[in-house]
């Protein structure tokens, strides 16, 4: 006799169909994945369908033509989508943060064979060299990357505007530009600085922990119509990353997390790469490792909730980095606080079971692109 599947515990309005998340495999997509692999979605009365991606140019497009209904992001994503910052604009909400930290600047091995240490010696190494200009990677120019770049690199001297060209790349292709001699270095989400360690090209000179203590790293982002459309559904893919998040940050995990997302295949030959990032110690390619205790955050520290101090912290990292003016602070302000934020608490329901409709004839008009 087969065994009877229990009901979800949560009861969904309208025609259910997979919700399309889209992602950039990262270590910090982790939640996705794991969601996936353990059933937290379905359990949650959900069905997901993840979407990897390239980088986040395609994620923002793919949101902007409804290829996607929901997207793991960078977090100064939804402030640039909100007043249409090399976009056009696009009312979103991030009510959800999947981590904080993940990130690390690694420079190449060159450099440190030429005796750079941090960056006040690339600053020395530079002014040794008139006329040489470094080429550093970021994977966006709204994302904690290319704040956390200029910030160590001003913290040695190291004038970004005429000493370092900085490039946009997405996160997969920094270790193999790093590799062929294109890049001099890069800021990357994991496991991309492990991968470039482990083949000897480069070597991490800073992590995001060190730089910007408890920063929001990527966020659930959803476009404005799509939680009016599919509020169900929106709350049930929080709840379902909410529990994956716990399960993520537990050490105990860390190594059933390494595995999910290995054998997912979007992390092919990076298995070293994924442990050293996940389950430690994060090896630096200096002779020396660093503890992860606190390199990864899914849970701890609140890190789940869009608190309004972490999106000050984006505001004003969007002025300091030139992105914004100070005269724009105020509607800067009043748009993070529009979008960063919880959803609205899910409406009490029966447990009624959706009922069979004509998809043809409760389709909902769309809104132009």
């Amino acid at each position: 006799m087969k065994a009877v599947r229990p009901v979800t515990s949560h009861a969904l309005r309208g025609v259910i169909q997979p919700m399309r998340i889209g992602f950039v495999p990262l270590v910090d997509c982790a939640p996705l994945l794991v969601a996936e692999a353990k059933g937290m979605f379905h359990r949650n009365g959900v069905m997901v369908r993840l979407s990897c991606e390239p980088g986040w140019a395609t994620v923002r497009e793919k949101l902007l033509y409804r290829q996607l209904d929901a997207a793991h992001a960078i977090a100064g994503m939804a402030l640039a989508l909100q007043m249409g910052i090399s976009t056009p604009a696009m009312p979103v909400l991030a009510p959800f943060v999947f981590n904080l930290h993940g990130n690390a600047i690694t420079l190449s091995s060159d450099l440190w064979n030429r005796g750079v240490r941090d960056a006040q010696s690339l600053h020395k190494l530079l002014r040794s060299s008139p006329g040489r200009m470094l080429t550093l990677g970021i994977v966006s120019r709204c994302s904690s990357h290319a704040f956390l770049m200029r910030q160590w690199l001003a913290s040695g001297g190291v004038d970004h505007e005429h000493q370092a060209r900085i490039v946009v790349l997405p996160p997969t292709q920094m270790p193999s530009h790093l590799a062929a001699g294109l890049i001099d270095g890069y800021c990357v989400g994991e496991p991309w600085n492990s991968v470039a360690v482990a083949a000897g090209d480069g070597w991490i000179a800073a992590t995001s922990e060190q730089l910007a203590p408890l920063h929001p790293e990527k966020v659930l982002l959803m476009p404005e119509r799509f939680i009016a459309e599919h509020e169900d559904q929106a709350g049930a893919i929080v709840a379902a990353l909410r529990e994956s998040c716990e399960f993520c940050d537990l050490p105990a995990n860390r190594p059933e997390v390494e595995r999910i997302l290995f054998e997912s295949g979007h992390f092919p030959d990076c298995r070293h790469a994924l442990h050293s990032s996940l389950v430690g110690p994060l090896d630096l390619g200096t002779g020396r490792s660093a503890d992860v205790g606190g390199f990864h955050i899914f849970h701890r520290h609140d890190a789940n909730e869009p608190i309004p101090s972490r999106g000050r912290w984006i505001v004003d990292e969007f002025i300091r980095q030139g992105l914004l003016t100070p005269a724009q602070r105020k509607s800067a302000d009043a748009a993070m606080e529009r979008c960063w934020c919880p959803l609205p608490p899910r409406r009490a329901m029966t447990s009624v079971r959706p009922q069979k409709t004509n998809p043809r004839k409760n389709r909902p008009a769309l809104a132009s692109a």
